[in-house]
């Protein structure tokens, strides 16, 4: 992406950003409320008005974005409570669904919501479903279409402290063995940090910075950006971890 503006009415929501997203690789987007995280990722989805360029590449060139296939899972899913799980997540293979639903259509479905440990529910309707459970089936089915680009906003808000982890190494993995260009937003710096190829940092709708995880999360970052004082660790992976301690007083983040 290349010089990307979002302007809601008279309100600039982001300025200018440049940032690449590589193959293979998870980049995760950190920033206080308001920052233009999810504007961003949904210009790259192609939902969202915006300035400047967003581009796909692979080999050959150039590429589309209707030639591109996009996994986007959005901060709000809502329920959709007349659709099962089964039913919602075919949704995500909408492009290569024939006349009928085929039964290498239906294996697919069963195989992403049994890696997601979520196939008994498949007959099961959304609104009967918590939260965290229908997150984890927007999640299935973005990953059903067997994207190029996976688009995560908050995709573990709304789980618990075990499924947020599965959920993040699940996207890892997937992002490595299908070497998708994987972009999510995350509030979570510690999962950031674990799970990030690469962090990029926004503020006020600029790009603060971009790098690996050790890097980019500083304390220097958290007390400019975040407005806090945080002791921050780097490990014996080389990969931080970051105890935040105070608010910085008299500083209020963007």
């Amino acid at each position: 992406m290349q010089d990307v503006g979002v302007r809601y009415g008279a309100v600039p929501a982001l300025a200018a950003i440049s940032l690449i997203a590589l193959a293979s690789e998870v980049l995760v987007l950190v920033g206080p409320n308001g920052s233009g995280k999810s504007s961003l990722v949904r210009s790259v989805a192609g939902i969202q008005r915006h300035d400047g360029q967003v581009g796909f590449a692979d080999p050959q060139g150039p590429r589309p974005r209707s030639s591109v296939r996009i996994g986007y899972v959005p901060q709000d899913i809502g329920s959709r409570t007349a659709l099962t799980v089964t039913e919602t997540v075919l949704l995500g293979r909408i492009g290569q669904l024939g006349l009928r639903v085929s039964d290498a259509d239906l294996d697919a479905v069963k195989a992403v919501l049994a890696s997601l440990d979520v196939l008994h529910l498949a007959a099961r309707h959304l609104g009967e479903l918590s939260g965290g459970q229908r997150q984890l089936v927007f999640l299935a089915q973005a990953l059903a279409a067997e994207p190029d680009v996976l688009l995560l906003d908050e995709p573990t808000s709304a789980l618990d402290v075990r499924h947020q982890l599965e959920v993040l190494e699940i996207v890892r993995s997937i992002t490595a063995e299908r070497g998708l260009a994987t972009v999510v937003v995350l509030h979570d710096l510690n999962a950031a940090a674990r799970f990030a190829d690469r962090i990029a940092v926004l503020d006020g709708g600029r790009l603060y910075g971009t790098g690996a995880p050790a890097a980019t999360l500083t304390a220097a970052m958290l007390g400019d950006v975040f407005g806090i004082e945080a002791h921050v660790a780097v490990h014996g992976d080389g990969r931080p971890s970051v105890t935040p301690l105070r608010a910085i007083r008299g500083r209020t983040a963007a």
